[in-house]
């Protein structure tokens, strides 16, 4: 398949002995740049996917066609693998049967499914969990609608922040039960938190942010984290980039004199100029 080598990219990550930082990725542009500086691979977030295609924040707004087309731009720019935080899978068990088919079908490497209540249900300010039961149900059904047996699924759970530690452990172990490939974690508060969880688990770990005293990358691989996130900085600097350069053109600053723009290197690297160039030479008889 297309997207298998990406794939078995990813589950040499997940196998090996190091914890790695994936680089936050929401675009075409964003991706070739993690690329071009040699991230192992890119994860595309539901808060940033939600920022970067509707201007909203995370309240799972987003639709799945909207993020699977998402993933489809990044796709077709790099062939850098990409874990996709699939949310809640975007309804019941049934739906999140086809929100994998629908992203594997765009070329994610991996995916997450996770056990929170989504939407925010009403009346109900605090984060909810839906039951064991049902989580269970949502990870059956994602290995059922995978087609490609490379594809990676990962059962994620917020009970560590939610509920308790006891319960996001009961829960790692019941998606683990079901054969998913990973386990996500988000919410953990303390290396012994982290313990627990690997002594009671045995597949691949995956955080989704930690404290800054959990952040030795060499302590987490210890405990087999291979994927630990960062957090999505690069979307943020880019709005702040963004803001800054209109603020400074409304303001009367010529074009010549702005601050912070990408050299021409930068630009037609990203663009991948010299392969374009090349290809008009051989396709339309231009000159190189």
């Amino acid at each position: 398949m297309a997207f298998r080598s990406r794939r078995e990219k990813l589950r040499s990550i997940l196998s090996g002995s190091d914890c790695v930082h994936p680089g936050s990725v929401y675009d075409a542009i964003s991706i070739r740049i993690a690329e071009d500086l040699g991230f192992p691979l890119g994860m595309f977030g539901g808060s940033v996917a939600s920022l970067a295609v509707l201007g909203d924040p995370d309240i799972t707004l987003i639709t799945l066609t909207e993020l699977a087309e998402q993933m489809r731009r990044m796709s077709r720019a790099s062939t850098l693998p990409v874990l996709v935080d699939a949310d809640h899978g975007y309804g019941n068990a049934l739906n999140v049967r086809r929100t994998v088919q629908e992203l594997e079908a765009a070329g994610a490497a991996g995916l997450t499914i996770e056990d929170t209540l989504l939407p925010a249900a009403f009346g109900e300010a605090k984060a909810q969990l839906i039951s064991l039961e049902e989580g269970v149900g949502k990870m059956k059904a994602a290995l059922d609608g995978r087609s490609d047996p490379s594809l990676v699924i990962m059962g994620r759970t917020g009970a560590a922040s939610i509920s308790s530690i006891e319960d996001a452990i009961r829960r790692a172990k019941a998606y683990e039960a079901t054969g998913v490939d990973a386990l996500f974690f988000t919410g953990l508060k303390s290396r012994a938190e982290l313990e627990a969880i690997a002594s009671a688990t045995r597949l691949p770990l995956v955080l989704g942010g930690a404290p800054e005293e959990m952040n030795a990358i060499d302590d987490l691989a210890g405990r087999r984290v291979r994927i630990a996130l960062q957090g999505h900085a690069p979307i943020a600097a880019a709005t702040q980039a963004v803001y800054e350069t209109q603020k400074a053109l409304r303001e009367g600053t010529a074009p010549k004199d702005l601050n912070g723009l990408p050299s021409a290197e930068l630009t037609n690297r990203v663009m991948r100029a010299a392969e374009v160039k090349a290809r008009s030479a051989d396709f339309l008889g231009l000159k190189k």
